[in-house]
């Protein structure tokens, strides 16, 4: 079989995945269920990376004027013939996308947005020379192409300008074109994040929904419009006035299978590059996002771990998420989890149960993080939990998605206790010094307090008997409060790799510690099997090599919130 297509990691262009020979996931049936079930402003929000700004590229391209047909073959479209001639290359298409207008203030993120729209309406210079334009016409083009400032290449817009922007070029286009237009507007709320995070909130705002109510509103020179982003905004922030707007969020059923890719979709993909064996392992990791009554994969991540696996079959899936953002929602949420029922509710999801939770599909920013309730809705929106089930009303039975996204919360959940833990430098040191002098009693103690204050991490979200590598965290976050501390994690030594093996540097002791957890709740069976494993596989061997002579070893035994140390 043909392996040598290219995977389009970071391509968003349809034109260059269609002609330069890259892998592409067939969704071109969204085209026929646009039209199909009509709306005149659409909305789709959906999480990141899950293929919104391609499928708006793939819209660009079959409806503009000058369309190639060519890119088209073969795909599910093709076979639609009588939509094809009505509506292929039929359209002047005006196309943005807003994921660039992130200035940290809001002047610099106001000229983006200037800029954007300045790039777009440069695409159709041929309205300089239309003889259907008057000359004021011209003029008005002019006012959001032309640079202020020809030798420092400044480009400004008025604010009449640019809330009309769009507004105006529609007209101008379908004067010339005598066609309605399409209008195509990508991740709109980047801007509102961005605005959120840098305290501007309220006047981009008002600039977004000034921009979005003169070209959306009552524009007779529109066809059809379609929007996406990540969050729903509320009506009454940016979309008031609007008339009845169609929002296709992750709970519609309508259109749930053309944002992100259905099971047999990766099962042919992992065929098309011989890596079938590699199928389990994706499922686990990158499945499970329920939009409507579909199942869905993270495009994304999926293209992301082909491509790793054709270079190295023998690569492990990881996180691929957090090198796309921050996943400040998640570290947001860890932090207010102050109270006993929602950290439980935290370790539920954790080991792969369901809760039940109120969710608002409608927020605004200023809203985010106000109450937990609001955290809950937003989590599930931007595609770190999802829904187990269709929703009854407002109440949601939501799950984590898969590993992926159980790995990106139990990384901030170390980071929330690691910080929480060094609050308290006095009870962390003494809880260090404890291991230092084989202190057993004091090390215990501590550890159980600190284990009650935490939320527990239990690795058996699927079948694996690893089930002590949360305690293996917790203690690597304690312990890395010591600067001068050699602290190394899974080290070869002896005969295989201790948990944890450190160095104390000057004083000529050394750490050697094995976690357990048993199968039952004998912390003391499960202490000594750890002591024996030290002994029997010389993980001691690495730190004698290096010269230390007083090594203390230690078998701990954990359960739940639970642990018993014992030393040698």
């Amino acid at each position: 079989m043909e392996t040598s297509r290219k995977l389009p990691i970071g391509i968003e262009d349809f034109e260059k995945i269609r002609t330069q020979d890259f892998y592409y996931v067939d969704k071109t049936g969204l085209i026929k269920e646009l039209l199909e079930n009509w709306g005149e402003v659409n909305l789709f929000t959906r999480p990141r990376r899950f293929g919104k700004s391609l499928n708006m590229s793939m819209l660009k391209y079959f409806f503009s004027y000058g369309c190639n047909p060519d890119v088209f073959t073969g795909l599910d479209i093709e076979k639609e013939q009588i939509l094809c001639e009505k509506y292929m290359g039929k359209f002047p298409v005006i196309s943005i996308t807003l994921k660039g207008v992130a200035g940290d203030t809001f002047e610099a993120a106001r000229d983006m947005l200037c800029a954007v729209i300045r790039q777009e309406a440069l695409r159709f210079q041929c309205l300089l020379a239309s003889k259907k334009l008057s000359q004021k016409d011209k003029e008005i083009y002019n006012q959001l192409t032309q640079i202020d400032n020809v030798q420092n290449g400044s480009f400004i817009m008025s604010d009449s300008t640019l809330v009309n922007s769009l507004l105006n070029l529609s007209v101008l286009l379908n004067k010339h074109y005598e066609q309605k237009v399409i209008i195509l507007i990508d991740e709109y709320d980047v801007p509102l994040d961005k605005a959120f995070q840098f305290n501007y909130y309220d006047q981009m705002v008002n600039m977004i929904r000034n921009l979005f109510n003169q070209t959306l509103k009552s524009n007779e020179n529109l066809f059809f419009s379609v929007l996406t982003g990540c969050l729903r905004i509320s009506k009454e922030s940016i979309f008031t006035g609007l008339n009845n707007p169609k929002v296709l969020s992750i709970t519609d059923v309508r259109f749930d299978e053309y944002f992100g890719f259905v099971d047999e979709e990766v099962k042919q993909m992992l065929d098309f590059y011989n890596l079938n064996e590699h199928y389990v392992k994706t499922k686990e990791w990158y499945d499970g996002y329920r939009f409507g009554n579909v199942d869905v994969y993270c495009p994304w991540d999926v293209i992301c771990y082909i491509d790793e696996l054709r270079a190295n079959p023998n690569a492990q899936p990881k996180d691929y998420w957090t090198n796309t953002s921050g996943n400040d929602i998640v570290r947001r949420f860890i932090h207010k989890a102050r109270n006993s029922t929602t950290k439980r509710e935290i370790e539920q999801l954790l080991v792969g149960e369901t809760i039940t939770k109120e969710i608002h599909m409608e927020l605004t920013y200023k809203d985010l993080d106000k109450t937990l309730t609001n955290l809950w809705s937003v989590l599930f929106t931007t595609g770190y939990l999802t829904q187990s089930e269709l929703p009854n009303g407002d109440e949601f039975t939501l799950r984590i998605p898969n590993l992926e996204i159980r790995k990106i919360f139990t990384k901030q959940i170390y980071s929330w206790f690691q910080e929480e833990a060094s609050k308290d430098g006095d009870m962390l040191n003494t809880f260090c010094d404890a291991f230092k002098t084989g202190d057993v009693i004091t090390a215990e103690q501590l550890l159980n307090k600190y284990l009650v204050r935490t939320i527990s991490i239990r690795d058996t979200f699927v079948q694996k008997p690893m089930k002590e590598n949360f305690y293996h965290g917790i203690l690597l976050g304690l312990f890395a409060y010591k600067n001068n501390w050699d602290v190394s994690s899974n080290k070869e030594s002896g005969e295989g790799y201790s948990d944890i093996l450190i160095e104390i540097e000057d004083e000529d002791t050394g750490i050697v510690i094995e976690i357990k957890y048993p199968d039952s709740n004998n912390l003391e069976l499960g202490c000594m099997n750890a002591l024996n494993q030290i002994e029997k596989r010389h993980y001691d061997e690495q730190l004698r090599n290096n010269g230390i002579t007083k090594i203390w070893k230690y078998g701990i035994a954990c359960y739940g919130k639970q642990c018993r140390i014992v030393v040698k």
